[in-house]
């Protein structure tokens, strides 16, 4: 009882980290980073592969060509984080708020964005090939040149979203 307790309050807990301390202790081999509030930080180009960021705050965060594949970031704040050319493919993103960032020509491949929040976000080039994009909100994002190819947009808001040149295919314009 009193194990779950302390377990419970580790998770309401959020701990600051710098860019620094959470690449050494990535590169010692720890991999969860669930509920670190890591804001503005700068993590150009880092390896963080199949990191747990679950809930972790990371707001205006620089994140450009980092390699986030088959990382946990359910539930993370990342809105105006910058992950432009960012490798996120097969991570997982489900209700996580990337609200007003910039992934153009990031790699989303097969990841699962359900209930994400993606206002006003840039996904222009962006590949998300084979994503789960069900019950996420996409009203005003940058849609331009993304492939949508096997996405499922099944309950997806896209009012105001721009789809201009993106690959849609029958799948996709089903729920259009």
């Amino acid at each position: 009882m009193l194990a779950q307790q302390n377990f419970q309050i580790y998770i309401q807990e959020k701990k600051d980290m710098d860019a620094q301390e959470i690449l050494n202790r990535y590169a010692a081999g720890q991999r969860d980073f669930s509920h670190v509030s890591l804001i503005q930080v700068c993590l150009t180009n880092a390896n963080l592969i199949g990191a747990h960021l679950n809930g972790a705050h990371l707001i205006k965060a620089n994140l450009r060509g980092t390699n986030l594949t088959k990382a946990h970031l359910n539930q993370a704040k990342l809105n105006q984080s910058n992950l432009a050319d960012a490798e996120i493919v097969e991570a997982c993103l489900i209700d996580s708020d990337l609200s007003d960032s910039d992934l153009s020509g990031s790699d989303l491949r097969d990841a699962d964005l359900r209930g994400a929040d993606l206002r006003g976000a840039n996904l222009g080039g962006t590949d998300l090939r084979g994503a789960n994009l069900r019950e996420t909100n996409l009203q005003g994002a940058d849609l331009r040149g993304a492939d949508l190819t096997g996405v499922n947009l099944e309950e997806t808001k896209l009012e105001g979203a721009n789809l201009k040149g993106a690959y849609l295919d029958e799948s996709a314009v089903h729920y259009l």
